[in-house]
């Protein structure tokens, strides 16, 4: 099993700085990194972290490494094991499907929120603009990293007008621990394009202030990625055993 800190280039700590907000405490701008290495699937599940590794490549004390991996382990991306150092998560296609359904109602209650809110004609244009590129990024060739990239600042942009802190503390932390499996829904153009009629859905729910439309499309926007990437994980989980037949 590979240690992370040993694959990939080395991110020192002063493009850490660079790229993060200067609010950001050292352990975050770390956790921040290594967040990013697991989402995007430059850490694999079950891959173990070594403190000694990870604070050598950012050129830091295992202190601020130590702090850093308790965070991602709030956030559901790491397990810290006695003795062992921590873990990338492998969650169960159950659990999966638990923090997705989570999601779904939390996201329906978010946009609910901001179609009722007499706030939402200022957001329009935003989300407008966003949309229009989620447009063009759906049809692109690939994996669908262009339309991830927009569809989470998107997301970012909902949850940040949505006007409740705590509502915004949990849709961030569940936003990370999905992304991974965000990525496996939306790895095709066909999911693409139905994601993007669920914008566009909701972008007119917003406009007319139909919450009870914005709560329902937010809901089924978040099910459809759950029930593709759940699918691909399947099929992933079959592999070697047809293979080994």
């Amino acid at each position: 099993m590979t240690s992370l800190g040993t694959n990939p280039p080395a991110d020192r700590l002063t493009h850490l700085r660079q790229d993060t907000p200067l609010t950001q405490s050292l352990p975050e701008q770390i956790a921040a990194r290594m967040s990013e290495r697991i989402v995007s699937g430059v850490y694999v599940p079950g891959q173990r972290i070594m403190e000694q590794a990870v604070a050598a490549e950012f050129e830091v004390s295992r202190g601020p490494v130590r702090e850093a991996l308790r965070l991602l382990e709030k956030e559901g991306l790491v397990t810290i094991l006695a003795r062992r150092g921590a873990q990338v998560t492998n969650p169960t296609i159950e659990e999966v499907n638990e923090i997705f359904d989570i999601r779904a109602m939390l996201n329906g209650l978010r946009d609910r929120l901001i179609a009722e809110s007499p706030r939402r004609t200022s957001l329009l244009p935003l989300i407008e603009q966003d949309i229009t590129r989620l447009v063009e990024a759906a049809e692109l060739p690939g994996t669908g990293d262009d339309y991830i990239e927009i569809v989470t600042r998107l997301n970012r942009l909902l949850t940040q007008a949505a006007g409740n802190r705590r509502l915004q503390a949990i849709l961030g932390s569940l936003a990370v621990q999905t992304l991974r499996y965000t990525r496996l829904g939306l790895s095709s153009r066909e999911r693409r394009l139905q994601s993007v009629r669920h914008w566009q859905g909701l972008l007119q729910a917003i406009r007319s202030g139909d919450g009870d439309a914005a709560e329902r499309i937010a809901r089924q926007r978040v099910l459809d990625s759950r029930d593709a990437a759940v699918e691909l994980l399947r099929a992933l989980a079959a592999t070697p055993a047809q293979s080994a037949a």
